[in-house]
């Protein structure tokens, strides 16, 4: 008899289960949208994609079947039309809120601007830090001296391996890492082209804690008690430079130290080091990335007649940064083809639910685009977009329309505040590179660089991007 009962009440949760199944495929506020029929009852699915790296193509891949609007999970959308990238990042001048995946991001368990959740918050926030980050301060000397101080470093570099090749990505990211470090601290940022910081740059970029981070961000809980066993991996190199750095008391006034040390709001000392910390690991993973991309796909033989066209503009050329059209056109292409966020940047729909693409979208919906989907599948803006064209960027009439779709340094008030320096960085570098040299693959060059190699999350240990300089005189 107990066991008949026993078989009828799994009977009826089977029956429950099932019905609860057909009402959310039939009733559910996100049926309407397109995508695959499992995304209807949950998202383990996409979950695996995220735990093995596949989330960025495999959301790809669904926009190319459904289209610009697709269902990713039961409370979770992908969008890559303009209308979306408007409407969901750039709506009332900061868009929508970020979801708690930012929170990841925190600092010395502190939030900084990256990681603030609101956007009324975040823009009190930003008021702090936007001023040494405008295109203006970046352009000063004091500014722009450091960075071309670092090219030439990069360049000696080049200079001393006398044709046996350089591994690209080691000090194109030690680039990125004094680069971000003389702008957050100088006068003490990092030498480590030179190899004085150099164990800095690898505990910043020679590391995977992805799976880590989405256990945190999936299961809050249970990723609670794993670190209790498997603590996340250290970087007591690189805090204790910021913890020290930041506290400096004589920092230069260009410096992002300096204008938190001096504001009205008095920042506390793990406040301000968190605001760096944040600053700096950004800027390594993302310029030292685009950098390394960019350079290896000129390094190509298909890319030798843009070399060589970027060749012809920057040798025995005094112009400034902004009067070389065709290097601007290079790095704006390889930004698009490379975003440096290779991942998507997911927003919760407000209160009341919102129309976008056609569809309303209830309230407290995940709501996200992706750059490298968006640079690719809108062809009518982008045409040819899976080609590296530098070319296009020139036709001013069609770079209007093309800029209101750049989306690698995001979009609206909570886009990278970052984008100036970064610009700036990658331009100086180039133009010092290639007004000196010509750049091939090394024959002993190991794997290929692409957006879906691990480089970019993080590097393994039998990986190189081994470029030889070949001198022009």
């Amino acid at each position: 008899m107990a066991f008949q009962l026993w078989q009828l009440c799994l009977a009826a949760l089977g029956l429950l289960s099932f019905g609860l199944c057909i009402r959310r495929a039939v009733f559910a506020p996100l049926s309407k949208l397109p995508g695959p029929w499992y995304s209807l009852f949950a998202d383990w699915y996409l979950m695996y994609q995220e735990f093995t790296g596949q989330r960025r193509p495999y959301i790809h891949q669904l926009h190319k079947k459904f289209g610009p609007a697709v269902r990713l999970g039961p409370n979770e959308i992908s969008f890559t039309s303009i209308e979306a990238v408007k409407e969901i990042y750039q709506s009332g001048g900061s868009g929508y809120d970020k979801t708690e995946f930012y929170t990841l991001f925190r600092q010395f368990s502190t939030r900084t601007m990256f990681s603030t959740l609101d956007k009324g918050t975040h823009s009190q926030k930003k008021r702090h830090v936007a001023g040494q980050y405008a295109n203006t301060n970046i352009m000063q000397p004091e500014v722009m001296g450091g960075i071309q101080d670092r090219a030439k470093a990069f360049v000696k570099r080049c200079e001393e391996s006398k044709g046996t090749g350089v591994d690209a990505y080691v000090y194109l990211h030690c680039f990125a890492l004094d680069c971000a470090s003389h702008h957050l601290f100088a006068p003490y940022g990092t030498k480590s082209i030179e190899g004085t910081d150099l164990d800095m740059m690898e505990e910043l970029s020679y590391h995977d804690s992805l799976k880590r981070n989405l256990a945190q961000y999936r299961w809050p809980i249970l990723s609670f008690w794993l670190e209790k066993v498997f603590k996340p991996r250290p970087a007591p190199i690189a805090n204790q430079y910021v913890l020290n750095s930041s506290a400096k008391s004589d920092p230069k006034a260009h410096s992002l130290t300096y204008k938190l040390q001096n504001s009205k709001d008095a920042f506390q000392p793990i406040q301000i080091a968190a605001e760096c910390m944040d600053h700096l690991a950004a800027g390594i993973d993302t310029t030292g990335d685009a950098l390394c991309l960019l350079m290896y796909q000129l390094s190509l033989p298909e890319s030798f007649k843009v070399q060589d066209q970027l060749i012809s503009e920057v040798s025995n050329n005094n112009k400034a940064l902004d009067e070389l059209p065709y290097l601007d056109a290079v790095i704006k292409e390889g930004l698009r083809c490379f975003p440096p966020i290779p991942m998507s940047q997911p927003r919760y729909t407000p209160s009341g639910g919102r129309a976008i693409d056609g569809y309303f979208i209830p309230a407290a919906t995940i709501v996200s685009c992706q750059a490298w989907s968006v640079h690719q599948l809108n062809e009518e803006v982008f045409v040819k977009g899976d080609q590296f064209l530098p070319e296009r960027w020139l036709d001013k009439e069609a770079a209007i329309e093309m800029n209101r779709l750049f989306f690698s340094f995001g979009a609206g008030g909570r886009g990278c505040t970052g984008r100036h320096l970064a610009m700036a960085e990658m331009k100086c570098l180039f133009r010092e590179v290639y007004s000196q040299y010509k750049t091939r693959i090394a024959p002993d060059m190991k794997g290929r660089m692409t957006l879906d190699d691990q480089v970019i999350s993080s590097r393994p240990l039998d990986q190189t991007c081994k470029l030889l300089f070949e001198s022009l005189n």
